[in-house]
């Protein structure tokens, strides 16, 4: 994984984005995986609010902060809808003083950084799984209208998510959905005439044009992936999946 010069990701732009450690937060359990991190419950200490603590990986990262995760925050800290997951602050833990050989480790970042968000109960592909549960016509509606609502607002403001699928779309016990793991998202503007990678989106929601190999494309895979999971709520299960290319 490609990494960033420390001073690329200023965590001092705002009193709370790097001025607070992780011992803030009481670790509840491990709930999850996203892209490049796990994920666990916390509460924080305080104010006995209930979040999700984003942990980014680092052990490999002899240079500096990882580029995807600054790729990452930096999307996060523009985009701001009710049906996109929000990111509250990033939190460090105490790195190491010395390197493996004795040498004082010059990378502040490596005891770890997390990434606080809301806490949501559900993802929709949890609930999907449980037996015997089919979504009603009037729950699809919903679903999908706040999925397109945010997604719309994240093309607007020129992200492709890159990664819809149920695991990553969150559902509180309100029945609020929100867009989350914006692990393999990037910008893109109209005018950008440069290559993006095609080893983006899990197989079952990944659009024809990625599967035979193109790598300029628009908000347009996004919406395949939408399709899908429209075909999926009202299945009951995933339409397309093959567990390869050439099966898909």
């Amino acid at each position: 994984m490609a990494a960033a010069p420390l001073g690329l990701l200023n965590l001092e732009e705002s009193p709370l984005w790097g001025s607070r450690t992780v011992d803030c937060f009481q670790q509840l359990e491990h709930i999850g995986e996203g892209t490049y991190g796990q994920v666990y419950m916390a509460r924080e200490i305080k104010t006995g609010e209930i979040v999700a603590l984003k942990r980014i990986r680092m052990e490999n990262e002899r240079e500096g902060f990882p580029i995807t995760a600054i790729r990452e925050i930096k999307i996060l800290k523009k985009l701001h809808h009710e049906n996109v997951l929000k990111l509250k602050e990033i939190v460090t833990s105490p790195g190491r003083e010395k390197d493996e050989q004795g040498h004082p480790d010059g990378n502040k970042y490596r005891g770890g950084i997390y990434m606080v968000f809301d806490y949501m109960d559900h993802d929709l592909a949890g609930l999907s799984d449980r037996p015997g549960l089919r979504f009603s016509i009037p729950q699809v509606k919903c679903y999908m209208k706040q999925l397109l609502t945010g997604l719309h607002y994240c093309h607007v403001n020129q992200v492709l998510h890159r990664d819809i699928k149920g695991a990553n779309l969150l559902i509180n016990n309100e029945g609020i959905l929100k867009l989350a793991d914006f692990g393999l998202a990037r910008s893109f503007s109209s005018d950008h005439n440069g290559n993006l990678t095609n080893r983006v989106i899990t197989l079952w929601y990944r659009p024809p044009e990625l599967l035979l190999g193109a790598t300029k494309y628009g908000p347009a895979v996004d919406m395949w992936s939408v399709g899908c999971i429209f075909a999926e709520l009202l299945y009951g299960k995933p339409i397309l999946n093959g567990n390869n290319e050439v099966r898909y």
